[in-house]
C-alpha cells in the first residue's frame, strides 16, 4: 500500500470517529475488527520515526489493561448470576457496602461482561495510539491555532514521551547487548532505569535551551514557511471514519 501524505489532523479525526463507533457499538467483535483494521493501516502507513514505533507499546499496554480489568471485574463488583466457572475466597464487607463483593463465585456471564468491557476500553486506547503513531507531533503542532498553541506544545511534549522512551530503551538495550550483558527477562529492565533517567534529563535540558534560544513565548506572532494544506485524500479518509461512525 502506498503511503499517504496527509494533513496532521486527518488521522486524529478519523481515530475519533472510529473510537466513537466502537463505544456506540459496544460489542467485542466490532472492537476486535476495528483493532485489526487499525493495525493493518499502521503497518502500511507509519513512518520510520520514534512516534511510528510507539504502536507496539500501545498494544502491550492495552493487553495489560485488559488483564487487569478482567481480573478486577471478576473478583470485585456486583455479582451476576449464571453458570459458575470457579470460586474465589470471599472477603466479608461491612453492611454499608450492600451488593458489592470481593471474591466469591465467578460466573460465565460475569467473565463475559468483564471481557467485553475490557476489550472495548482497550480498543479505544489502541485506536488513539494508532493516531499518535501515524502523525508527527511536530507537524501537528504547526497546524494548531494560536489561542491553543501553548496548550498544544504541552500536549505534544507529553505525547512525545512514550515514543522517545521507546527509542531510548531500544538504544540502551542495544548498547548493553554489544557489551555482552544479558538483555532477556524482566530483570534486565532494572539496569535500563538509570541510563534512561540520565538521557531523559539531558533531553529535557536540551529542549528547554532550544525553546529559550528561539524566544518561545516572547512573541504571539506566528509564521509558516510551508503551510500545510487540506487535500482530497484527507477528506476521503475522514469521510470513511464518519461513515463507519454513522453505520455503528
Amino acid at each position: 500500500m502506498k503511503k499517504l501524505s496527509l494533513h496532521p489532523l486527518t488521522w486524529w479525526i478519523w481515530s475519533f470517529a472510529i473510537a466513537i463507533s466502537v463505544a456506540r457499538a459496544n460489542t467485542p467483535i466490532f472492537a476486535l475488527v476495528s483493532v485489526g483494521v487499525v493495525g493493518l493501516i499502521v503497518l502500511a502507513q507509519r513512518d520510520d520515526a520514534p512516534w511510528g514505533k510507539s504502536f507496539n507499546w500501545t498494544l502491550k499496554i492495552a493487553l495489560w489493561i485488559l488483564m487487569v480489568r478482567t481480573f478486577i471485574g471478576t473478583v470485585i463488583g456486583v455479582p451476576i448470576p449464571g453458570t459458575t466457572l470457579f470460586t474465589f475466597p470471599r472477603v466479608p464487607l461491612p453492611d454499608w457496602m450492600p451488593g458489592i463483593r470481593i471474591g466469591g463465585a465467578v460466573t460465565l456471564e460475569r467473565l463475559s461482561s468483564a471481557l467485553s468491557e475490557g476489550v472495548t476500553i482497550c480498543a479505544i486506547i489502541v485506536i488513539f495510539g494508532a493516531a499518535a503513531s501515524l502523525t508527527s507531533p511536530h507537524r501537528l503542532l504547526r497546524v494548531l491555532p494560536i489561542f491553543v498553541y501553548e496548550f498544544g506544545v504541552t500536549v505534544v511534549i507529553a505525547t512525545s514521551v512514550l515514543p522517545q522512551l521507546v527509542t531510548s530503551v531500544t538504544r540502551i538495550r542495544q548498547a548493553q547487548r554489544l557489551r555482552g550483558q544479558n538483555t532477556k527477562g524482566f530483570a534486565s529492565y532494572r539496569r535500563v532505569a538509570i541510563p534512561l533517567l540520565e538521557e531523559s534529563l539531558a533531553r529535557s535540558l536540551e529542549l528547554a535551551a532550544s525553546m529559550d534560544s528561539r524566544g518561545y513565548g516572547v512573541s504571539r506572532k506566528r509564521s509558516r514557511y510551508r503551510p500545510i494544506s487540506w487535500r482530497i485524500s484527507d477528506s476521503a479518509v475522514v469521510l470513511s471514519g464518519l461513515l463507519v461512525m454513522g453505520l455503528s
